[in-house]
């Protein structure tokens, strides 16, 4: 019999950080799990860290041959493991001790949920923050929500692997946003659940996040929301939330390239903003998006 749950945490050049996160996963209360490290072609060592030569059955080392991004890193942990429910930690954070216990615990009372998050902590340059209100976690359809922000932590998620490959996975082709992108696809037909307690603390701060090394992520955001658009899958309602988004997001990304004179961006983004306000053109905004079509002026 697999394990209940397959423990996927994507790594790269964090060898200081993954001890802490490995270990997190390794001192669970609760046992019945696998865990896989997907090494995204670190250089710094990763390979030869003691945690990961470590006789502990439960875990597994994969390492990447070439650096591909996060997206590409879970999706081969998730098809390296077997279990029926999927959990993601990043290898800056860290779990509390019962967080799988936890999570377990409240499927089997709240069977129609098919995926679940918790509560966390957020560390910020070793300091605890207070998260904004806008941030604050609550169970039910997050669709809405999920539009403006990333409502789901990726570190705090358990969700069935039927669910995973449903919606498609992570994108491949985001190097950034991706949880984003993968929530929004979940959350427009899934409700989320949330165990109301403190099972993850969150890691800030450091100078390799995502969001400080990849320029522009709204760029990503209104991809992934072109394309869910595009997708034919939203109800009237959710596609005019949609739309409304990521024309906000477009307007901010449209005039943020022409102060910079940027005007092939520029074009790109305004000939979306366009479409979306009613103008009719000859190319989709998704061609438009991957740079396949002609911009306009």
């Amino acid at each position: 019999m697999p394990p209940i749950v397959a423990v996927i945490i994507p790594t790269f050049n964090r060898a200081p950080l993954l001890d802490r996160a490995i270990r997190s996963v390794l001192d669970q209360t609760w046992r019945d799990f696998e865990l896989v490290v997907v090494d995204d072609a670190s250089t710094d060592g990763t390979a030869g860290l003691p945690v990961i030569k470590s006789d502990d059955k439960r875990l597994h080392y994969l390492r990447l041959s070439e650096n591909r991004g996060v997206s590409v890193a879970r999706n081969a942990g998730v098809r390296a493991t077997s279990a029926p429910w999927l959990a993601f930690l990043d290898s800056d954070d860290e779990w509390f001790p019962a967080k799988l216990a936890r999570q377990v615990e409240w499927v089997k009372k709240n069977p129609k949920f098919r995926i679940c998050q918790t509560q966390e902590l957020w560390i910020r340059c070793g300091v605890r923050v207070n998260p904004p209100k806008t941030h604050e976690k609550f169970s039910g359809d997050l669709f809405a929500a999920s539009l403006d922000r990333c409502m789901i932590t990726p570190s705090s998620v358990m969700l069935t692997r039927e669910l995973f490959e449903a919606v498609g996975g992570f994108n491949e082709v985001f190097r950034a946003c991706e949880d984003y992108d993968l929530w929004l696809r979940v959350t427009s037909h899934y409700q989320v659940g949330l165990v109301d307690d403190y099972l993850l603390k969150r890691y800030g701060g450091h100078g390799d996040q995502l969001s400080k090394t990849v320029p522009v992520l709204d760029q990503f955001r209104v991809q992934s929301l072109i394309d869910l658009i595009e997708n034919g899958i939203l109800t009237e309602f959710q596609r005019n939330l949609t739309i409304k988004s990521a024309i906000k997001r477009a307007i901010v990304l449209a005039r943020g390239y022409k102060k910079r004179g940027n005007i092939e961006e520029y074009g790109k983004y305004r000939e979306i903003i366009r479409q979306y306000n009613g103008s009719e053109h000859r190319t989709g905004p998704a061609a438009l998006l991957h740079g396949t079509a002609d911009t306009v002026a």
